[in-house]
């Protein structure tokens, strides 16, 4: 009879210990609303999607305006130095097709008058119209009143990509492209325009002043003397 009467004591202090587990006052999603919530993400990612790659895009080219820029100094300064020749004369629009250039030197083919079209090797790999980090440099000297580079002239400079001289449609107007374009910009068009004044050890104001005057005017207030 005791051992009857331990064994039951055992048995109530065992379901005394032993607690049921509260009910969760959360309930799981369904399916029908974890395939909502993938939708409304999916619509979300379809609508930033364009604006982050359009806001890449136009870092990218920034970017590249920026290299573009610097190509140009460093041009300048070499014809500045006499480390690169004078560039011939003529501001026409270049021509694409099969254009053979030298790393950092005037291009040959179809460089048209010669020393016009000079490559700065971005990448390291040489010149290639495949790469969109190589520059073309077309570079043309002004002075309406002698055509002796070393009696100094106005420099004018375009910077194209490499790239857009592919034969694949011919290259834009000289129009500039501002540093905060949109997107990637017009391959076609110059990256970079800008206009400098190269002068001679011996330049003179008298030198100076013929370049600057207009040629076309035979008045005697055109004179330099």
């Amino acid at each position: 009879m005791s051992t009857l009467l331990e064994t039951l004591k055992y048995t109530i202090m065992k379901f005394k210990q032993y607690k049921i587990p509260p009910k969760s006052g959360e309930s799981g999603f369904t399916i029908i609303e974890s395939l909502i919530a993938v939708v409304v993400v999916s619509v979300l990612m379809v609508a930033i999607a364009p604006v982050v790659v359009f806001s890449t895009a136009t870092r990218v080219q920034s970017r590249r305006v920026e290299l573009a820029a610097q190509a140009a100094k460093t041009y300048v300064e070499g014809v500045r130095t006499g480390a690169i020749g004078a560039p011939a004369t003529g501001s026409g629009v270049p021509t694409v097709g099969n254009l053979t250039c030298n790393a950092n030197a005037y291009c040959t083919v179809p460089a048209s008058p010669a020393n016009n079209l000079y490559c700065i090797d971005g990448d390291g790999g040489g010149c290639t119209l495949g790469s969109n980090k190589d520059f073309i440099i077309q570079a043309f000297r002004n002075n309406a009143n002698s055509a002796d580079a070393t009696t100094g002239y106005l420099l004018g400079v375009r910077v194209y990509r490499a790239d857009g001289f592919q034969n694949d449609g011919a290259l834009t107007a000289p129009t500039t492209q501002s540093t905060v374009t949109a997107g990637l910009g017009d391959r076609k068009a110059p990256l970079v325009e800008i206009n400098t004044e190269i002068t001679s050890n011996s330049d003179s104001f008298n030198d100076l002043c013929n370049r600057l005057k207009d040629a076309s005017n035979t008045s005697s207030n055109s004179s330099c003397n």
